[in-house]
């Protein structure tokens, strides 16, 4: 008895842990299948999209929002929508596509665009931009930096004109230019948590560790 006794746990044992092993490779293929094609997390490692993304801030990017694509060779098997002005979008990053980067949507194809003295013109005309902060007072002539004056020049087809929020402290389209749709990585849509590494256990909201106002925050 005592040996049918043991053969019997030993098998039930064995039942969990094959029970286990489903439900963890269950899990592991859905994971692949949610990063693949649906939303992938991304932590911001700069300060090139404040005020709208601090450093230290954890977002979702919708990986269907443009494109449906297969993993790993990058073929588009579903065109759902092309861009729009405004979003916020990450991209491998024309110069070394090993980075990811983070930018808001400027220029469509075809927009001609120019830059007078920090003002933006889009088709001649200057684009209300309320999410973008200026740091440095100085303005920059065109032949000393791209920066503060710039064009006019054309957005090509299939491709974007893309700026940082933190407009004097970005490096983006007014110094490397386009960034082609086939880079695109997804469209951002949300904040799921923050984290100031320069934060304190001050009762301040404004400077504790977690950002708690910051988390479910919308990216628009």
């Amino acid at each position: 008895m005592a040996e049918v006794k043991a053969e019997a746990e030993k098998k039930s044992v064995q039942r969990v842990i094959w029970e286990y092993t489903q439900s963890i490779a269950i899990a592991l293929i859905l994971a692949m299948i949610i990063r693949a094609f649906v939303v992938q997390a991304f932590k911001i490692p700069s300060g090139s999209m404040i005020p709208t993304l601090l450093v230290g801030d954890h977002i979702l990017v919708s990986k269907f929002a443009y494109d449906i694509k297969v993993p790993f060779v990058n073929t588009v098997i579903w065109h759902r929508a092309d861009p729009k002005r405004f979003d916020v979008v990450v991209f491998r990053y024309p110069i070394d596509p090993s980075k990811d980067f983070i930018k808001r949507v400027i220029g469509l194809p075809g927009d001609k665009i120019f830059i007078r003295n920090k003002r933006v013109y889009v088709n001649n005309k200057e684009l209300h931009e309320p999410y973008v902060q200026h740091t440095d007072p100085r303005i920059f002539p065109p032949e000393v930096s791209p920066r503060d004056n710039m064009g006019p020049i054309v957005v090509p087809a299939h491709s974007l004109f893309v700026m940082g929020d933190n407009r004097d402290e970005s490096y983006d389209s007014r110094f490397w230019k386009f960034v082609d749709f086939s880079a695109l990585k997804g469209k951002a849509f949300i904040i799921y948590w923050s984290w100031n590494s320069h934060g304190t256990m001050s009762l301040d909201p404004n400077h504790f560790f977690i950002r708690w106002n910051r988390i479910g925050r919308l990216i628009h």
